[in-house]
């Protein structure tokens, strides 16, 4: 029997990322050192050649209560999320839940057409939703994101903190650079509309913002 070529290493190498020992620039110290705990346990992950990560943060004037209705709403990402054009559910009488799937149409201008997304995790009281993208046409291969929704409270003061991170390949003829650059500018532009979004919610129900959830 012929002996087996041996294993390279970088063939099997992955690294851990280190999200949280970074603090976002968004952030203040304070809030970050709050923050770590859950961002070792949410927003870690094993990345391996061809593979790249990222994480970034949105304070928002808003309660988590608030914050958190529209973050859930798997089946309604075009509420905060630019460049839907539309999102549809797989059945009558949707219900989220973990292994549900959305087909989203994407504007034009992009490098994408299409993608087909399932519902990784959903918890309602630790405010921590995820999802990955399973299909379409687009150019996100094991796209993996997870956003967690934290509550502050400062001298009377109430406001939230939004964490999103996420993993993909390195499309071929990308660089690593090219890649967090492009995923990064539409997560940032997302996360500056969810603070548009519920800090007005929370306007037009008074400075405490209630639940305010979204129907």
């Amino acid at each position: 029997m012929a002996d087996s070529e041996p294993i390279r290493e970088e063939e099997t190498h992955t690294t851990t990322t280190l999200h949280h020992q970074m603090t976002p620039s968004e952030l203040t110290q304070d809030e970050f050192a709050e923050l770590t705990d859950s961002i070792t346990e949410f927003h870690t992950y094993q990345l391996g050649p061809g593979r790249c990560s990222s994480l970034l943060a949105q304070r928002i004037q808003s309660p988590p209560q608030t914050v958190w209705s529209v973050v859930r709403r798997f089946d309604r990402p075009q509420i905060y999320k630019h460049f839907i054009k539309r999102c549809s559910v797989e059945e009558e009488g949707f219900e989220m839940r973990v292994g549900s799937t959305r087909y989203v149409d994407v504007i034009s201008g992009l490098p994408a057409n299409t993608s087909r997304e399932r519902l990784d995790l959903l918890d309602d009281e630790r405010k921590v939703t995820g999802f990955s993208i399973t299909g379409g046409e687009h150019r996100l291969r094991n796209y993996k994101s997870v956003t967690t929704v934290h509550g502050f409270e400062r001298e009377g003061r109430i406001w939230s903190v939004v964490l999103e991170s996420y993993v993909v390949d390195v499309p071929e003829g990308n660089t690593e650079e090219d890649t967090r650059l492009f995923a990064d500018t539409v997560i940032k532009l997302n996360l500056q509309k969810l603070a548009s979004v519920t800090e007005g919610m929370s306007r037009s129900c008074g400075n405490g913002g209630g639940n305010s959830p979204v129907m």
